[in-house]
């Protein structure tokens, strides 16, 4: 099982449900030539003032370059490696092309230290390869969508998440998103085969607040719990509801439509995602 509850042997893994990371291989360093400084701004903008809340401390993280794109064309690449990667939910894999160049790309569920993986015209319809979506057929798994040629994948790239294509016509393709959301993508958008790695991300517990803050996110107080000066939803006698649920500058946090009305994008988008009624 990918998940383990560990034992109440102190308070802070009472709660705790930790991942294993048996899909992980065994290797302590990432690939040097790859990695990147990454700052941290502690929710602050550029005048040093809070427009984030919640948000600091943290510990020191590496920043790993992935290859969103799969531009590198008609050559094949060995998986020597799946690794974690603290910026994002899912694993990565890194790739030794045949030509000596290394890369990290989001791995895929089922990939295995190895296998061969392929993008560009031709591949062969294998989970990893990355092909335009007109040479996928239809009803396949697919991830790391681009949203315009060469733009490099940006729509299904979290843990276990992992779009359909559904139909082809004329210069489109129908994807059903993991929203529900159908919408027309240009067929010479580039995605990925299969699903993402690390589905059972959701399943985990932090069990304590302390990896909260070793994560980078500090303690956030409730609207109710405030006062009436300091958020819409404070103040009253006793443990008062509040009201409606809203953001503290006063929009409504469930119900309310936050798209534009007159998003160029709207014309691409088939059918809107499923509602939850709960």
């Amino acid at each position: 099982m990918p998940v383990k509850k560990l034992n109440p042997v102190t308070p802070g893994t009472r709660f705790r449900v930790a991942n294993t990371f048996s899909e992980l291989t065994k290797k302590t360093t990432p690939e040097k030539s790859l990695l990147e400084g990454i700052g941290s701004t502690g929710g602050r903008n550029n005048q040093g003032r809070m427009t984030i809340r919640n948000v600091g401390g943290g510990h020191k993280r590496k920043y790993r370059v992935i290859d969103f794109k799969r531009d590198k064309d008609g050559i094949n690449a060995t998986v020597v490696s799946i690794e974690y990667d603290p910026n994002r939910t899912c694993y990565i894999a890194l790739l030794a092309y045949a030509d000596g160049e290394k890369r990290y790309i989001i791995a895929p569920q089922g990939i295995k230290v190895g296998q061969k993986i392929m993008s560009g015209t031709g591949a062969p319809i294998e989970v990893g390869n990355a092909l335009v979506l007109s040479e996928i057929p239809l009803g396949s798994s697919i991830y790391n969508i681009e949203l315009h040629p060469g733009q490099g994948g940006i729509l299904v790239r979290s843990a276990g998440s992992t779009a359909t294509l559904m139909g082809k016509e004329e210069r489109y393709a129908s994807v059903k998103m993991p929203s529900g959301e159908v919408r027309r993508l240009l067929m010479t958008c580039k995605a990925t085969i299969g699903a993402t790695s690390n589905p059972d991300h959701n399943l985990q517990s932090v069990g304590k607040a302390g990896r909260n803050r070793w994560m980078g996110w500090r303690p956030r107080v409730r609207g109710v719990a405030m006062n009436p000066v300091d958020h819409p939803m404070g103040g009253g006698e006793g443990r008062a509801t509040g009201g409606l649920p809203r953001s503290r500058n006063g929009q409504f946090a469930k119900g309310q439509k936050t798209r534009s009305p007159n998003k160029q994008s709207d014309k691409m988008i088939i059918s809107r995602r499923k509602i939850k009624t709960s």
